[in-house]
């Protein structure tokens, strides 16, 4: 068995963050088949591929899961999510970005992973949040407020 990022080594996740330009962002629920945090309400993320810019990988990782296009509007500085999961303790650097996509060409392109998706204001999120996600928001909440209005 290979040994497996945030777990054996610190990993490298690229979460995005869509929105529609005009208050609203994408979320979607997390299926029982994700590695964990099954049933929380995440924005999207994907590890950072091999040979891969960080640009290069959030667009394919929007395309992924939620099969658009997007056009990368700003990028958080690179910080640190320290979880436990399942009794394990993980270590990611995170490296986001606020993505404007189209609303129209939005769809649960990853069904097996994703349970549902929706558009929510900020003062509307819903519970519970996946908790890298929550982290997140919850130290950069001046980006976010930027884009919800």
């Amino acid at each position: 068995m290979g040994m497996k990022p945030g777990i054996d080594y610190v990993g490298i996740t690229t979460p995005f963050y869509c929105h529609d330009g005009k208050g609203n962002f994408l979320l979607h629920k997390r299926s029982k088949q994700c590695r964990d945090e099954q049933g929380r309400w995440d924005a999207g993320s994907g590890q950072l591929e091999f040979g891969m810019t960080v640009e290069e990988n959030v667009l394919k990782e929007v395309m992924e899961e939620y099969g658009c296009s997007g056009e990368i509007q700003e990028q958080l500085p690179a910080h640190p999510i320290l979880r436990e999961q399942n009794g394990k303790k993980t270590h990611w650097i995170a490296i986001s970005s606020f993505i404007l996509v189209d609303p129209k060409d939005v769809k649960n392109n990853e069904p097996h992973k994703i349970d549902e998706i929706g558009w929510f204001k900020l003062s509307d999120f819903p519970e519970p949040l996946h908790t890298g996600f929550q982290h997140s928001l919850n130290t950069y909440r001046n980006f976010f407020d930027k884009y919800s209005s």
